[in-house]
C-alpha cells in the first residue's frame, strides 16, 4: 500500500507543474490584444506607422493617422490624385502612400514630416516646371508642402504629367 501512495504522490506532484505553464502561455495573448480606438503610432517626425498594404484602405488609414493639419492636406492630395488620374492604384509601402497605374509601378509618394508633407515625384526632372526639391537620385524631385501652401492647380498639373511618364518599379 505504501507503493500505491508514493505513486499517487508522484502523480499529484506533476499536476501542479502543468497548470502554471499552461496559464503562462495563454496570458500574453490577452495582453497583446489592442483596442479598436487605440491611437496610431507616429514615427520620427510624425509619420504614421501603417502596415504595408495595397488598395485604398491602407492609404486612407495613413491619411487618417496623419497628425493635425496634415490629415486634411492628405485628404486633399489623395482626392486631387484620384480626380486627375482615374483608375489610380494605391498602396502603403515603407510607411508612405504610393500612387501608380500598375501594381508596383509608382509615379509619386507622400511622406509626413514634423512641419511639412513631402511629395516625391519619381520622374520629377521630366515635369514642367521641374519641382524645386532636388534629390541624390538623378530623376527624383520633391515638393515640400507646408501648412496653407498647396497650389492645387500646379499640383494637379504635375500629377497629370507624372502619371503619363514611365513609373518607378518598387
Amino acid at each position: 500500500m505504501a507503493k500505491e501512495t508514493s505513486k499517487k504522490s508522484a502523480t499529484v506532484a506533476k499536476k501542479p507543474d502543468a497548470k502554471p505553464v499552461a496559464a503562462k502561455a495563454a496570458k500574453p495573448r490577452k495582453e497583446v490584444a489592442k483596442s479598436a480606438d487605440a491611437k496610431p503610432i507616429l514615427l520620427s517626425g510624425g509619420n504614421p506607422q501603417i502596415a504595408k498594404g495595397y488598395g485604398d484602405a491602407p492609404v486612407q488609414a495613413y491619411i487618417a493617422a496623419m497628425p493635425g493639419w496634415k490629415s486634411d492636406l492628405g485628404r486633399r492630395l489623395d482626392a486631387l490624385i484620384a480626380r486627375t488620374v482615374p483608375g489610380v492604384r494605391k498602396a502603403v509601402k515603407w510607411n508612405s502612400p504610393f500612387y501608380g497605374l500598375e501594381d508596383n509601378v509608382w509615379f509619386l509618394s507622400l511622406h509626413c514630416f514634423t512641419k511639412y508633407v513631402k511629395v516625391t515625384f519619381f520622374r520629377g526632372t521630366s515635369l514642367r516646371p521641374v519641382p524645386l526639391g532636388a534629390s541624390k537620385h538623378p530623376e527624383v524631385r520633391y515638393l515640400d508642402i507646408y501648412e496653407g501652401q498647396l497650389d492645387e492647380a500646379q499640383f494637379a498639373d504635375w500629377v497629370k504629367q507624372a502619371s503619363q511618364l514611365p513609373g518607378e518599379r518598387m
